[in-house]
């Protein structure tokens, strides 16, 4: 069966969310490994790396992925920008490194009204950039599907399959599939039919081996709506079947698949949303 688990804060340190994870018995984690708000990331010290890499082994190694700053644009066109977001995300890339992490997910970022084809042209020249600075290739990227909110890239899979055959380095990067902004982007997965014309299309353009992790959020908005808001499982627009049918494919059944849905400090909801989750898989 999928690995199912949670987005889960770093406060207080990074190793603190593997104890926040064991709390609502996730199996799956994914993180920021420093401050999402800020350009500068903190530097971790070798005690911080010891004691996140104690905590990974007591937690028997499960799958660990860390997710960019959304302050980083790869494609922007202001040279400012474009030059600290280059710089963010090679740090990103040394600290995962640095944390034995192996996924760093990604959003392809906008073009600001400068065009699809620049945007995803700068993109890839300033991921490679950045890539190139990091000096480690042993960190895999994954390119998140978004939803199409304003002039963002990769809401659609000829765009993300752009990327990857473009990049010099995209044969060890992959894509990571957020269920809510696929559907809000166009993709359905409502109904077994609209199911598998959504993975057989995602096949035939990327290909599900380069499938490497999943969000696992209902969608507040529609189809084809193109606006990013997350829900709580089955209480969106989504709704049940459509997980169900995710979490019983024999395709995904070793992936790792987290929560980014809203949550308090007592992670109640984490807790309620994987209950439905897990109460959805045919044993």
């Amino acid at each position: 069966m999928p690995f199912l688990g949670a987005h889960m804060s770093i406060a207080g340190g990074v190793q603190l969310a593997f104890d926040r994870l064991k709390e609502v018995r996730g199996e799956a984690l994914q993180m920021f490994t420093t401050n999402h708000r800020q350009w500068k990331g903190s530097a971790l010290s070798p005690q911080a790396i010891d004691l996140f890499k104690m905590k990974r082994e007591e937690a028997g190694h499960i799958p660990v992925a860390s997710h960019a700053i959304y302050l980083i644009n790869l494609a922007a066109s202001d040279p400012e920008i474009a030059g600290k977001s280059i710089i963010a995300f090679a740090e990103e890339l040394r600290r995962c490194d640095a944390l034995g992490i192996g996924f760093v997910i990604m959003h392809p970022g906008a073009h600001l009204g400068e065009g699809f084809e620049q945007g995803l042209e700068r993109f890839v020249k300033n991921l490679d950039l950045s890539i190139e600075k990091a000096g480690t290739e042993k960190v895999s990227v994954l390119l998140e599907v978004t939803a199409g909110q304003g002039s963002c890239l990769g809401s659609n899979f000829e765009q993300l399959s752009f990327m990857l055959q473009t990049s010099r380095y995209g044969g060890a990067m992959g894509v990571c599939y957020d269920t809510c902004h696929a559907f809000a982007a166009g993709y359905d997965i409502r109904t077994e039919g609209a199911y598998n014309i959504s993975m057989d299309r995602f096949d035939t353009i990327i290909g599900l081996d380069r499938l490497k992790f999943f969000h696992l959020n209902d969608s507040k908005k529609g189809l084809f709506s193109r606006v990013d808001r997350h829900e709580h499982i089955g209480k969106g627009t989504i709704g049940l079947e459509g997980f169900r049918l995710l979490l019983n494919d024999p395709r995904f059944r070793s992936h790792p698949m987290v929560l980014e849905t809203p949550k308090g400090k007592d992670l109640a909801e984490d807790k309620e949303n994987l209950r439905v989750l897990r109460s959805l898989i045919l044993s």
